[in-house]
């Protein structure tokens, strides 16, 4: 039985790629697995009605807004316990990953009510009024997902942590698999289903996130009992809560910051027109694909440098970090050939070629795609450099960074350049590239200036 007394620092050269990609691949599938769940809800509600996929864009933006401002306290269980198993304290993995739980199923109870009644709001926001009513199914029913989701991401983070990452990708795989097989069956009616259309997709994400919280939950009690994680699991631990906290507000606020810049150019496109809303959320479906590849090598950073954090190797840390930063640009440059090479093929696979608004939601979305490739290396640089920051415990400076690179300048560059400009959506993700090209080069600043220089 692997305990975190196993887990030893990667080699030097090569092994320490080897020792990233080792970790980061399985993560890396597991996002792109996570990622083609919301695909599959995205091609299926968009081949049902293309006023359908508008609502749920937008109110699916509205959900991970949520969703991960409160998985900051998840997120921190990551850094926290690969520190902890770097120095082989098995206790403190088992007391923070608790906590962790504890403080995101709270906020799931605070966050689902507002969820489930989220027509009026996407009204406020300056939706059309069908395109809320839709988002509004949607989430009066995905809405109940939160605390599963939640609960999900605290049991991937610690068994992240523990170098246990396979367990993740087969789940999201099997997750994958259950949410198109309900997709197909409840949006369109098949196999003798009922046909509801944006709320058959709402119950495949709902059952989706039960299913795999459960799983996961069983696997680390069967595959882990050292860490005795579910034992008394009502009892509190205020030194090791008030650690979660701390380090979880500021990732929760930091993701926030960066996802609400996205969620707040939905909205802007929603003022631009339906059209427009749909073909940006194909485009940024499609970005999201590749930026997984990054994320999925974030957080293989983030236990790495944690773990070397946790013994105090600082000349460890910065190999991990140059070894992930290497690895990271080169997925980037292969997606920007991507993206400027066949635009149309990838966007084409969103919407039914009977369509009426097919010309003119691919003619948008391929504006949309070249933008993206511009900011590629920006989003990839300002991830993997957060991943560095998290593993030292590093988060309430890039909080900062976060909220005047995505807040102050970005979403007011989006605006700008959207309307007042009138470059319309293209101006709007063109206001993106502004906010991730400052947040890459503060935080890049931040880790190898004041953390690894130390």
């Amino acid at each position: 039985m692997e305990t975190s007394a196993d887990i030893r620092p990667a080699p030097r050269g090569g092994g320490q790629a080897r020792a990233l990609l080792a970790l980061g691949l399985p993560l890396i599938g597991s996002n792109l697995a996570q990622i083609a769940i919301h695909i599959t809800d995205t091609v299926m509600v968009g081949w049902y009605d293309v006023t359908a996929l508008a609502g749920m864009t937008v109110a699916g933006s509205l959900f991970f807004v949520l969703f991960l401002l409160g998985s900051g306290f998840a997120w921190a269980v990551m850094p926290l316990a690969a520190a902890a198993a770097g120095t082989a304290d098995d206790a403190q993995v088992r007391r923070v990953t608790r906590m962790g739980i504890w403080l995101s199923l709270g906020f799931a109870v605070l966050a689902t009510p507002p969820l489930i009644r989220s027509e009026p709001l996407l009204l406020a926001l300056g939706q059309e009024p069908e395109v809320a009513r839709q988002g509004g199914l949607y989430l009066g029913i995905a809405g109940f997902g939160m605390a599963p989701a939640l609960l999900i991401m605290a049991l991937r983070s610690y068994l992240t942590a523990l170098e246990r990452a396979r367990i993740v990708l087969i789940v999201t795989l099997g997750g994958a698999a259950l949410n198109a097989v309900l997709n197909y069956a409840l949006i369109f009616g098949h196999w003798g289903a009922p046909e509801m259309g944006v709320r058959g997709a709402a119950i495949a994400s709902l059952t989706l996130h039960l299913a795999g919280a459960l799983w996961l939950a069983l696997y680390a009690a069967w595959r882990t009992p050292e860490y005795q994680l579910f034992r008394n699991p009502h009892r509190p631990d205020g030194e090791a809560l008030r650690r979660v906290f701390r380090l979880g507000v500021p990732i929760g606020l930091t993701s926030l910051a960066e996802v609400g810049l996205f969620a707040a150019a939905s909205i802007m496109m929603g003022w631009v027109g339906t059209v427009p809303l749909a073909a940006h959320g194909i485009a940024l479906e499609i970005a999201s694909v590749t930026f997984m590849v990054h994320l999925g090598l974030s957080q293989a950073v983030t236990v790495r440098a944690g773990q070397a954090h946790g013994r105090g190797d600082t000349d460890e840390l910065r190999r991990v970090a140059a070894t992930a930063l290497v690895l990271s640009m080169a997925a980037a440059l292969a997606t920007v050939v991507l993206f400027l090479a066949v635009p149309d093929l990838m966007l084409g696979l969103f919407v039914a070629p009977d369509d009426p608004e097919r010309p003119a939601i691919l003619a948008i979305g391929a504006a949309l795609l070249a933008v993206a490739a511009v900011f590629q290396v920006m989003d990839a640089t300002q991830v993997m450099t957060l991943g560095m920051l998290r593993g030292v415990q590093d988060t309430r400076v890039p909080m900062l960074i976060a909220a005047l690179s995505y807040w102050v300048i970005g979403v007011p560059a989006s605006y700008a350049l959207g309307f007042w400009a009138g470059l319309g959506g293209t101006g709007i993700w063109w206001g993106l590239v502004i906010g991730l090209a400052l947040a890459a080069a503060l935080l890049s600043a931040r880790f190898w200036g004041a953390v690894a220089g130390r």
